[in-house]
């Protein structure tokens, strides 16, 4: 059976990283070579808003030489990605685009959404050990060097996922002009990150119980923690084993830790702070148990790879973590679950009846339900501004799994949904869309708007519904014994919009049930 050569390049804010794998539907996915740099682009993103000449003539190197190993491996494929901290330089796309007209690598940068689901991939990938542990209360812990990400799990159920700007080298680097003035440099790091840990404790903990947390992040920590202790499969370790090899290095200096470990300065600087904001997530979580998965990003990236390819496959339902971390923003805004149940039955029959005309796939689909769950959310801000409040929600809020442009696409389809639907280069429109982010915002805002306008009551009349082409209708079979008055005559409003996207016009057809 053919085997695939797969290279995963990781620009990260300390390390520029290239992992190798050998992916085969008989044997999975096996890493066979891996390649560091140390880099800290993220020094300069963070303290000067800017990568300097010199650390964007060093990457340039740097995946040079990937190019050049990449090409003696005779990979079928490659994707290469940058943190989305890196954002944060004001120059990373002119740095980028020099990588590109050098090497020929094209480099993306992830959204923070994207990002972390790569690295909760990287962990589902082991299915056995992750299906059993997020049993119980699960939180995983992801500590950058920008940002840290705290996604928590309860009964195989995604609850919530946040982000905290408190990553290693972010604080490091806010730290740097008072550290010197005090011995306490953990008691510095503990004020600056309690309160916003604090805060989340209070809006997502609150009675939850936390028994394992799942660490990603700095791969040394992981081989501390691990020492020579054999852990077996399960690659757990307890509270206990933290705290002691926690109490041997956070009171040592950067310099007596760079020593006594073997590793270069900056390096040990940035594992201080590091630990103390895993310590701190281990106390107010009170969790036991750790379990040290040893993957990075690169992995979650040949995994999703994999999966596109249809070379494995997972018994993990990755969509329905993007579904339920949706649902659970429209529960924390009070919508109203029996409507967008309704409202999702039309819509995914609409969806379904109509694949030959509209030519969109299962991505579009996800992205019709997720509008559909978030359709309402405004109206728990403001009832008479509830579209661009709904928009405002939404790209305020990070939904796992889902590029900065997916979420922007939904909140448009919420926005267009009560509010008058602006067409590509209206002179009043600021949106930066493309053309076909445009047509894909249009149909999926005909397809809700007729969807929410056969619920517009929120009694949930439908006890089934079908939709069928003919000519150039759109029969919507609803079986009721409810009258249909309202719904029928809201259609006709929207019926002009859907016609006008998808050439055919939806029409309603009632049915009593005996």
């Amino acid at each position: 059976m053919a085997v695939t050569i797969f290279a995963a390049i990781d620009v990260g804010s300390y390390n520029v990283c290239m992992d190798i794998y050998q992916i085969s539907p008989k044997s999975g996915i096996n890493k066979i070579d891996e390649i560091r740099s140390r880099l800290e682009i993220g020094r300069d993103a963070y303290g000067k808003g800017k990568i300097s000449y010199e650390f964007a003539q060093e990457l340039c190197e740097v995946l040079g030489d990937f190019a050049r190993i990449m090409k003696e491996y005779g990979v079928d494929g490659y994707r290469a990605c940058a943190t989305s901290t890196l954002q944060e330089a004001k120059n990373v796309w002119m740095v980028l685009d020099q990588v590109y007209q050098r090497t020929g690598i094209k480099v993306e940068i992830l959204s923070n959404s994207e990002q972390r689901f790569y690295g909760y991939k990287s962990i589902a990938a082991k299915e056995a050990a992750f299906s059993n542990i997020i049993q119980k209360g699960t939180a995983i812990i992801e500590i950058g060097g920008g940002n840290v990400q705290i996604s928590l799990f309860d009964k195989d159920a995604l609850v919530t996922t946040q982000n905290f700007k408190m990553g290693s080298l972010r604080i490091r680097e806010r730290l740097v002009p008072v550290e010197k003035e005090t011995i306490y440099y953990e008691h510095l790091v503990e004020e600056l990150i309690h309160n916003d840990i604090l805060s989340f404790k209070k809006l997502h903990l609150k009675e939850r119980k936390i028994d394992n947390i799942i660490f990603l992040g700095d791969l040394l920590i992981e081989n501390l923690l691990k020492g020579k202790e054999d852990m077996g499969e399960s690659n757990t370790v307890s509270r206990e084993r933290f705290m002691k090899v926690y109490e041997k290095i956070v009171h040592k200096s950067p310099e007596q830790i760079s020593v006594d470990l073997g590793i270069t300065l900056e390096h040990a600087s940035i594992l201080i702070p590091t630990l103390i904001i895993f310590r701190v997530f281990i106390d107010e979580m009170g969790a036991d148990n750790l379990w040290l998965p040893g993957t990075q990003l690169n992995d979650g990236i040949s995994y999703d790879f994999a999966q596109k390819k249809r070379l494995i496959r997972s018994t993990h339902n990755f969509e329905n973590d993007i579904l339920v971390s949706a649902k659970n923003i429209a529960k924390r805004y009070m919508s109203n679950k029996s409507h967008i149940q309704a409202v999702m039955q039309v819509a995914e029959t609409i969806f379904d009846s109509t694949k030959k005309i509209h030519g969109m796939d299962a991505r579009e689909k996800l992205l019709l339900q997720i509008a559909v769950i978030l359709h309402d959310c405004g109206k728990y801000i403001s009832m008479s501004d509830a579209a661009k409040c709904g928009y405002g929600i939404i790209m305020s809020t990070e939904i796992i799994g889902l590029s900065h442009a997916e979420r922007e696409l939904i909140a448009n389809v919420v926005k267009y949904n009560t509010e008058p639907f602006k067409y590509y280069g209206e002179a009043d429109s600021k949106s930066t869309i493309d053309r076909n982010t445009y047509m894909l915002i249009g149909k999926l805002t005909a397809i809700l708007r007729v969807a929410n306008a056969l619920d517009r009551s929120h009694k949930q009349k439908a006890e089934s519904i079908k939709a069928t082409v003919k000519e150039k209708e759109l029969i919507i079979t609803i079986d009721t014994q409810e009258d249909m008055i309202l719904e029928e005559g809201l259609l006709k409003e929207k019926a002009d919009f859907f016609e006008e996207v998808f050439s055919i016009r939806p029409v309603l057809r009632r049915k009593k049930k005996r």
